[in-house]
């Protein structure tokens, strides 16, 4: 096959686009929602599988290593079709592996098609599905990491041509780009995300308001407080305070904080208690600018963050991560987190169905293993620790839940 010099492949490519400007656009648009929304890759490679007259487009985003399955999203009929997909990947038996990266292959370009129909490779997995042309580029993105676009057609319809690789390599910068801002913002919401739980399993509320003081984001535990409806409510989607001196003083350290950021000035942060008609102890608030972005414009950007923390909630604290950090017993790591959560000895004990004597026993085998010696130590010890950062699927239940049971 004769190579083509750089610049008659530009021009190759411009001619193809011109004679399709309104598919290629479309073709675009998609591929950039695909970016920033998992659920569009599958309009993207409909269109691509339409405009290129195929009968299966995929995107392959893992190779499988060893016994793992591929991960891929197809359009096509094919199980899954549409949806990211584990799926078994014969990638030790493909021709088409360690390909240069971002160059246009099919499968004269590897074989001829004599090689091609003998193959193994294409009698067990082309043929039941119908394949037997195949286009493709492993798209190798500036961070690293490979993809691998394909491209297929059945017996029955013409290989593909030369303008129809000149098409599919004007897509290479395109489906580079989209790749790397779908990474980029899928690392910053595995973060956003890693971070968020770990405020909660901390017991700290957060609430993020627009500069309305509308409320455009809150965690569960934000959730819980103002389903209580106790110290701080929703009226109009706005955060408000129960009392109305409290109230006031709410919206002028939001309004301050507003200030602070409207006039790019240090980040200061203010707090305040705001009083619970259940009298119960006051919830204690942190309110401070969500630092400005320049180019965010438009409603309900966020503008400040609420930080809440009731000084009487429940202590989340993972049973097997205690039970890991100190080496206690079953035993002792339940009666630890008993006091921790503010329970007596005596009802830890009563709470747990075993006498004082045990426990006082387990709590000399706790003070033993932690070294320290008083009760209100080992609250302090627990409840500073990383025990608080794991996974919470065995993390003991609200206080307020044990002591219902007791009743």
């Amino acid at each position: 096959m004769k190579a083509l010099g750089r610049s008659e492949m530009g021009i190759k490519r411009e001619w193809v686009i011109a004679a399709l400007p309104d598919a290629y656009d479309v073709l675009l648009g998609e591929l950039y929602d695909a970016a920033i929304d998992d659920h569009s890759w599958s309009r993207y490679l409909g269109h691509v599988r339409e405009l290129f007259k195929a009968n299966y487009a995929t995107l392959i985003i893992r190779a499988p290593e060893n016994s793992d399955k591929g991960l891929m999203v197809v359009s096509g009929d094919i199980e899954g079709e549409g949806s990211i997909t584990y799926i078994a990947y014969p990638h030790t038996q493909t021709p088409f592996i360690n390909c240069p990266v971002n160059q246009v292959f099919t499968v004269t370009d590897m074989m001829s098609y004599s090689t091609w129909l003998e193959s193994d490779y294409y009698r067990t997995h082309c043929l039941p599905q119908h394949v037997l042309h195949v286009m493709g580029v492993d798209i190798a993105l500036p961070v690293g990491g490979v993809f691998r676009f394909r491209i297929t057609r059945p017996e029955d319809t013409p290989d593909f041509s030369e303008a129809d690789k000149q098409l599919c390599h004007s897509l290479i910068p395109h489906m580079t780009r989209a790749l790397q801002i779908h990474n980029l913002l899928g690392h910053k919401e595995s973060l956003n995300t890693l971070y968020a739980q770990t405020i909660g399993r901390l017991s700290i509320a957060t609430l993020v308001l627009d500069e309305h003081g509308s409320i455009v984001e809150a965690n569960q535990i934000a959730r819980e407080i103002l389903a209580t409806g106790d110290g701080l409510k929703v009226v109009g989607g706005r955060l408000e305070a129960n009392y109305p001196g409290d109230n006031k003083r709410l919206y002028q350290a939001l309004r301050s904080a507003l200030a602070v950021r409207r006039h790019d000035q240090p980040t200061v942060a203010e707090a305040l208690s705001v009083a619970r008609p259940s009298g119960q102890v006051s919830l204690g608030l942190i309110i401070e600018p969500v630092p400005d972005q320049e180019w965010d414009e438009g409603q309900s950007k966020p503008s400040v963050i609420v930080y809440v923390r009731d000084a009487l909630g429940r202590s989340i604290l993972s049973s097997a991560m205690t039970r890991q950090l100190f080496g206690f017993t079953p035993s002792e790591t339940s009666l630890a987190l008993e006091l921790a959560n503010g329970l007596s000895l005596e009802d830890a004990a009563a709470s747990l169905g075993i006498r004082r004597n045990t426990a006082r026993a387990h709590l000399r085998a706790i003070f033993s293993k932690t070294g320290v010696r008083r009760q209100t130590e080992l609250v302090r010890l627990i409840l500073n620790s990383v025990a608080s950062l794991g996974q919470q699927s065995d993390a003991t239940q609200p206080l307020n839940e044990v002591r219902n049971k007791k009743t």
